[in-house]
């Protein structure tokens, strides 16, 4: 299974940071969608993703609109991660699925409200509290990204710790 995370019009270099260690660690393909709220060569974000950069599958694109002509929703399988989700993340049986994409949005806005209602049926959310506004955006992209991975048994990924010589 090849995963995907997309984050659209990122805005903190920290969070950026963070989940490309998260991509790094499980192997997911990082897409960036322009604008951006900062540089990727910014010390924030290099500082947050340590030394993982060389082992990331970035891509970048100019546009949510470019991002979608190339990968199109009702022809993926796209999920749109919201507070507003029909669906919580972990209904879905990605198991069975060979690509997945999970979209993310601004950390201020989240995901454009008509492209939320388009594909009303591709939203997930995570479970929360109903009087907070969200959680941080790349601890929503950890729970997601390793629920998806779960769900793959983990494939490709270090089954037992070498720490330990038991």
């Amino acid at each position: 299974m090849k995963l995907n995370i997309v984050l659209v019009e990122p805005e903190i270099p920290q969070n950026t940071g963070n989940i490309a260690r998260t991509c790094a660690a499980i192997g997911a393909k990082l897409h960036l969608v322009y604008p951006l709220g900062f540089s990727i060569s910014e010390k924030a974000v290099k500082r947050a993703g340590l030394d993982y950069w060389d082992k990331l599958d970035i891509e970048e694109h100019l546009s949510l609109e470019k991002f979608l002509e190339k990968y199109n929703p009702n022809t993926h399988n796209m999920f749109l991660v919201t507070t507003k989700g029909k669906h919580v993340y972990s209904e879905p049986n990605y198991g069975d699925m060979d690509e997945i994409f999970a979209l993310f949005g601004k950390e201020t806005k989240g995901l454009p409200e008509d492209l939320l209602l388009k594909y009303i049926d591709k939203t997930i959310r995570i479970p929360m509290r109903p009087t907070l506004r969200s959680l941080n955006l790349a601890n929503s992209v950890a729970i997601v990204a390793y629920d998806i991975v779960r769900q793959s048994n983990f494939e490709n990924l270090e089954e037992i710790s070498n720490y330990f010589k038991i």
